[in-house]
């Protein structure tokens, strides 16, 4: 059987998830040098669906250390991305905050770590993008978080508590 190659531009949400894992996998292992990887992810995110599904598993994944070790050569890729990168871990980070509230107040303490986590990565990457892009970003969010929600149509609002520990992690970026 032979193994067919996907086209990165073509390639769907889910299929972008799994590609990013195979890869971090590699990277983990030593069988992808960090510059490989970087070219690699940088050709992936040039599409939306790329975009996300790369973020989607490198931030959620607990066992892929890619955005806790943060190479020098995938920053520079992911500041080549400019505004649709700052923007996604933006979200990300803005997400994952309201959900460390509304895991804490479930006492699920197992998602609330996860939370956490993927809150940690988006600080630490935004600390290391492109500085007016992610001050654009984030005082955008500052604006328009009274009508942002924890669902796709936003019908589900943010409530105080989680508006609060939001402003609180975006002003931890500059720590």
């Amino acid at each position: 059987m032979e193994k067919k190659a996907i086209n990165l531009k073509e390639a769907t949400f889910a299929q972008a998830i799994n590609i990013s894992a195979q890869w971090c996998k590699e990277w983990g292992e030593d069988l992808l040098s960090e510059e490989v990887l970087a070219d690699r992810i940088a050709e992936l995110i040039k599409t939306k669906k790329g975009l996300r599904g790369f973020f989607a598993y490198a931030l959620s994944d607990k066992n892929c250390f890619l955005l806790d070790k943060l190479p020098f050569s995938l920053i520079f890729k992911l500041n080549e991305g400019g505004d649709p990168v700052t923007n996604i871990v933006v979200k990300n980070l803005i997400m994952s905050s309201a959900q460390i509230i509304f895991h804490r107040r479930e006492n699920n303490h197992e998602y609330e770590t996860a939370s956490e986590n993927i809150s940690d990565r988006c600080k630490a990457i935004l600390r290391l993008l492109e500085t007016k892009s992610v001050t654009t970003s984030v005082n955008q969010v500052l604006r328009d978080l009274d009508t942002m929600g924890n669902s796709f149509d936003n019908s589900m609002k943010y409530d105080s508590e989680q508006k609060e520990f939001i402003k609180k992690q975006i002003l931890d970026i500059a720590q």
